[in-house]
C-alpha cells in the first residue's frame, strides 16, 4: 500500500522528489558508503529508485516473523525508516530528519491486507496512526491490481493502482494521493511508482518513485547508500526554486 506517512516524509525526507527520469552523473555505486543494518538484522536487498533515493530492505531476528524494515537515503544521508508486517501494514515509521515517530493504532476499522489484494484483486483499508507528538492521523484508501506486470532489472512485479486520503483527528482532509505502484508477491513488499498528491492548500505534486535497480547480496550496489537516479534533475529543481 502507499506510505501513509508521506505527508510528513515529503516535507522532511525528500523521498518523493519532482524528478522525471534523468540518470545521475554522480559517483559510481562501488565508491558509495555501505549500509550496515542494526545488530541482529540482515540486509536483504538494496533498491535504487527514481527521485534520487536508495532504499535498504532488511529483517531483524527479534521482530515478529514476516516483519520487514526499509531505510531510505537521499544525497544528504538517511531520511526515513519504517517497519511493515507480513500483510504490509505500516507498523511504525521514523522521520530521521525531524525525529518524529509514528505507530499504527491496533484494532483499526479495516487493516490493509496483501493476502486479500493478491487473492481478490483489490483491498480496502481504514486505520489510524499516532505520532510521539500526540498527533493522530486517519488513513482511508484502496489498492487494486491492474492485471499488468513488469520486469524491472530481472525482478517480476505486479502493477497496482491506489487511492489514499489522510485526515486529521477533526476529520479535515490533509492530503489526497493516487497513482500506480509495484508489488512483489514473493518478497511481500510494495515499491513506489508514479503518483499525484494534493494537500489541504490545493498544492499538487506529481512524483515518480519507481524502482530502477535491485541489488542482492554479492551483486554490485548491494548496501550502497548513494542514490544514482534523477539526482541531477533534483539539483536543477533546487537551483531554479522548484520542489525537490
Amino acid at each position: 500500500m502507499a506510505r501513509p506517512f508521506a505527508l510528513r516524509l515529503d516535507t522532511t525526507g525528500g523521498a518523493l522528489a519532482l524528478a522525471l527520469g534523468v540518470l545521475s552523473t554522480g559517483p559510481a555505486l562501488a565508491a558509495a558508503p555501505v549500509f550496515s543494518p542494526p545488530a541482529g538484522c540482515t540486509l536483504e536487498m538494496t533498491v535504487q529508485n527514481r527521485s534520487c533515493t536508495v532504499s535498504q530492505h532488511y529483517r531483524c531476528d527479534a521482530d515478529t516473523p514476516g516483519d520487514q524494515w526499509v531505510e531510505y537515503f537521499t544525497r544528504e544521508g538517511a531520511s526515513y525508516r519504517s517497519r511493515i508486517d507480513n500483510e504490509t501494514r505500516w507498523m511504525e515509521s521514523h522521520g530521521l530528519v525531524d525525529g518524529i515517530t509514528d505507530v499504527i493504532e491496533e484494532g483499526g476499522p479495516d487493516d490493509s491486507s496483501l493476502t486479500t489484494l493478491l487473492a481478490e484483486g483489490s483491498d480496502d483499508f481504514d486505520f489510524w496512526t499516532r505520532s510521539d507528538t500526540g498527533e493522530r492521523l486517519h488513513h482511508v484508501g484502496r489498492d487494486e491490481l491492474t492485471g499488468e506486470t513488469a520486469d524491472i532489472a530481472g525482478v517480476p512485479l505486479k502493477i497496482t493502482r491506489f487511492q489514499l486520503k489522510t485526515y486529521d483527528e477533526a476529520d479535515n482532509l490533509l492530503i489526497e494521493r493516487s497513482g500506480q505502484q509495484f508489488v512483489n508477491e514473493s518478497q511481500r513488499r510494495f515499491y513506489g511508482g508514479v503518483e499525484t498528491a494534493t494537500d489541504w492548500t490545493g498544492e499538487r505534486q506529481d512524483t515518480n518513485d519507481s524502482p530502477v535497480q535491485f541489488s542482492l547480496p554479492g551483486q554490485p550496489g548491494f548496501g550502497s547508500t548513494e542514490p544514482q537516479y534523477d539526482c541531477e534533475m533534483q539539483m536543477v529543481g533546487r537551483a531554479t526554486g522548484g520542489g525537490a
